[in-house]
């Protein structure tokens, strides 16, 4: 049997009508833009938006750029960065292939090239979707972890950077020194006032290079997003299926749901294209939206994924299906989230919680439990423990979220509820396991993890009532089980 042949410029006129395609001349399109991380996730969300609305400005094609492994280039090289977004519910499935992702690049290979891109005129955006530890900041602070190893390898080698800031600052400093407009930056990461965190750690690296660069880029635009779209890793099942609809392979679709949203910060010195007509909302200050998402989103999506995991769900709508988590995760956007949450004139906060639920049970997407715990230490601050404070300094209830930090904790140790190994993916990983493992006093585990300050703080770890919930709901986990937990809550009707 011979081999299929792949998805290309070359085969895209072969394809199905049934499978849309890009509606515009893609021999025609420039690069405007530079991804760094370029992952799923952008993949079916900034690149889809850019598709949407590149026939009205052939010169905003991206360049996508990995920062660690050359997996995706590989995949999308030959196939000319074409890729298939499957969409996908409960009703079905829609087949696009995308066409905004033109250059591939894979920075530990080929730095120089990197740098040039980012240093090339025509650049006028850099965006981001490094995840949270690809800030190489504190999560607790926001600040610069000035010795992170990749900042001080950026500091000794600026030429050769390896983390996003050192990419970011080494390509302003050459377009400072070229005389070239400073591009925008545009993190799409899942951190509040990320454009505010990524100026704040590229300005401090700047200083610590030339503080003449630090006045420069302390002018740069980098306005703040609120970035939606649930985003499962790809399967072989779903390159098998895909292949199949199309007749040709596709070595990295990416597979989503039909919700998607992106609001953005409306300053783009060097222009950016027309997302408006793809549905992206403009705004003075996005801070409210993305309070919203990371609480209420987020911070659902990490409670469910570790006591899921923990009670042997495997996907996100396994894990709902589990008795007891829909009335906890209800419970805990309603009555102990949406209480901190900013005003959004005329946003229906009811209709958005049920679209959350809604979307969580999505049976077609096999979005991991295992995928979502990743890097814990990083999202945690973000997503659990701003809500905590807020309802500590309120005087009110907040015990739903504490079973979510709990949950965090019984799952970072690292042995599952059969006794058996989890491979726990997480920048603190290796700490918590020194910490952690020979505890079996759910107080000493508590203390252990509370002396992490970078994710808690000074002023959670000293809070006795704080202290002591989290020691008792970790002391029901460990005896009793995250599904038995789970189900208490369903008998108690979902409050305490």
């Amino acid at each position: 049997m011979s081999p299929m042949m792949r998805l290309s410029s070359q085969t895209l006129p072969q394809l199905p009508e049934t499978i849309e395609k890009p509606g515009y001349d893609r021999t025609k399109v420039t690069i405007g833009i530079v991804h760094l991380g370029i992952g799923a996730f952008h993949r079916a969300h900034q690149a889809v938006f850019t598709d949407d609305v590149l026939a009205r400005d052939l010169s905003w094609g991206i360049c996508g750029v990995s920062l660690r492994s050359a997996e995706t280039r590989d995949a999308l090289a030959p196939q000319d960065g074409l890729y298939t977004l499957k969409v996908q519910d409960g009703q079905g499935a829609h087949l696009r292939v995308i066409g905004s992702v033109v250059e591939t690049l894979v920075a530990p290979e080929n730095p120089q090239a990197v740098l040039a891109r980012m240093s090339d005129p025509a650049t006028r955006i850099v965006s981001l979707t490094v995840t949270e530890k690809g800030y190489c900041h504190n999560p607790a602070t926001g600040a610069l972890d000035e010795n992170h190893p990749d900042v001080l390898h950026d500091l000794e080698n600026p030429a050769a950077p390896k983390s996003a800031v050192g990419f970011l600052v080494e390509a302003l400093a050459r377009r400072r020194a070229a005389g070239v407009p400073a591009f925008t930056l545009l993190s799409c990461d899942n951190l509040p006032s990320n454009g505010h965190v990524l100026k704040r750690v590229v300005t401090r690296f700047a200083e610590m290079r030339d503080p003449g660069l630090a006045a420069f880029v302390a002018d740069v635009a980098s306005p703040s997003t609120m970035i939606d779209r649930i985003v499962p890793a790809t399967t072989d099942a779903d390159r098998t299926a895909i292949a199949a609809a199309l007749g040709v392979e596709d070595a990295w679709p990416v597979v989503t749901e039909p919700f998607r949203q992106w609001v953005v910060e409306d300053d783009f010195p060097l222009g950016r294209p027309a997302w408006e007509a793809a549905g992206v909302v403009f705004v003075a200050d996005v801070s409210a939206f993305e309070t919203m998402k990371l609480r209420l989103l987020n911070g659902s999506h990490s409670t469910l994924a570790y006591l899921g995991f923990l009670a042997g769900a495997e996907t996100v709508a396994e894990a709902m299906a589990l008795p007891g988590m829909e009335e906890l995760i209800e419970g805990l956007m309603r009555e102990e989230v949406s209480p901190t949450l900013p005003s959004l004139a005329g946003f229906d906060l009811p209709a958005y919680r049920q679209a959350l639920i809604d979307r969580f049970r999505n049976p077609a997407l096999r979005h991991r439990t295992w995928q979502i715990a990743m890097d814990g230490s990083q999202k945690l601050p973000q997503r659990l423990l701003g809500t905590i404070r807020d309802r500590i300094a309120a005087g009110a209830s907040h015990d739903r979220l504490v079973l979510g930090v709990a949950a965090w904790m019984r799952y970072a140790r690292g042995i599952d509820e059969a006794g058996k190994p989890i491979d726990v993916r997480d920048p603190l990983a290796a700490r918590i396991a020194v910490a952690t493992q020979q505890l079996n006093d759910p107080e000493k585990i508590v203390a252990a993890f509370l002396g992490f300050a970078e994710v808690f703080g000074e002023d959670l770890r000293a809070d006795a009532p704080f202290r002591g919930r989290l020691v008792d709901t970790l002391s029901r986990l460990l005896s009793d089980g995250s599904a038995a937990v789970l189900q208490a809550w369903r008998d108690r009707g979902g409050s305490r």
